[in-house]
């Protein structure tokens, strides 16, 4: 039985995913625990399943667009005393295994990791990127490329909410959080540098529209409860 499973979501990550599997196989064989990687295809029309099956992943196909849904997806056929979900963009280093296996020696429910991106362009998203990781790690709140969880709370909190399109890792922190104190647990936001993904929304989407995107969260806190206010994470060029 493994130690960990490590839960990617993936919708059409041709691109990306073979370099996510990569550094994840890479920095777990420096580890020594037991893993098994698991990519919920989200209804792909490239060969992302077929990447992951010859990367010798375990392969759960969810026709549902909500990542919400997708994650405990994944989360459903994992057989880990611990789950790690992973964006399909993101690289993982040795570093981040090694403060999560310590995190969990110790009195943990879960937590996340401080982010960064490959490529930051302007002064407004290297300033809005420190915003957030400083309120992740003051609120205990982890981004959803990264997050961590002992997979019985996980359960016991019925896993991400289904109600929601986007910012679901919001309230699976705090939940987490809340159901771990119970034990005597906490949620944590890793001692260790940041975890890496894509930067392609900026390529994707104007400044306008990311600043549309922050106002809306902002001055209406539910709209992840529905789609068409949700589409900045739903959409491809």
């Amino acid at each position: 039985m493994p130690e960990l499973s490590v839960i990617i979501p993936a919708w059409n990550e041709a691109d990306y995913l073979p370099a996510t599997l990569a550094s994840l196989q890479a920095s777990l064989q420096t580890q020594s625990l037991s893993a098994e990687l698991i990519v919920v295809d989200n209804d792909s029309t490239d060969a992302t399943a077929d990447i992951a099956a010859d990367a010798g992943a375990r392969v759960v196909h969810e026709p549902e667009h909500r990542i919400a849904r997708v994650r405990n997806a994944g989360a459903e056929i994992a057989c880990g005393d611990w789950l790690l979900f992973v964006d399909a963009d993101t690289r993982i280093e040795p570093a981040h295994l090694e403060c999560l296996l310590a995190a969990t020696d110790r009195s943990c429910a879960g937590g996340g990791a401080a982010i960064g991106f490959d490529r930051l362009q302007s002064l407004p998203q290297r300033i809005g990127l420190a915003a957030w990781n400083s309120l992740s790690r003051r609120c205990r709140l982890a981004a959803g490329c990264f997050v961590f969880a002992r997979a019985d709370l996980h359960a016991a909190i019925g896993g991400f909410s289904e109600q929601l399109y986007a910012g679901d890792e919001i309230g699976y922190s705090r939940q987490l959080d809340r159901a771990g104190r119970r034990q005597g647990r906490r949620f944590v936001i890793l001692d260790a540098p940041p975890v890496i993904s894509s930067a392609r929304k900026m390529d994707w989407f104007r400044p306008w529209q990311h600043a549309l995107v922050l106002a809306t969260f902002v001055v209406f806190p539910w709209a992840g409860r529905f789609k068409r206010l949700s589409w900045f994470w739903y959409r491809r060029p």
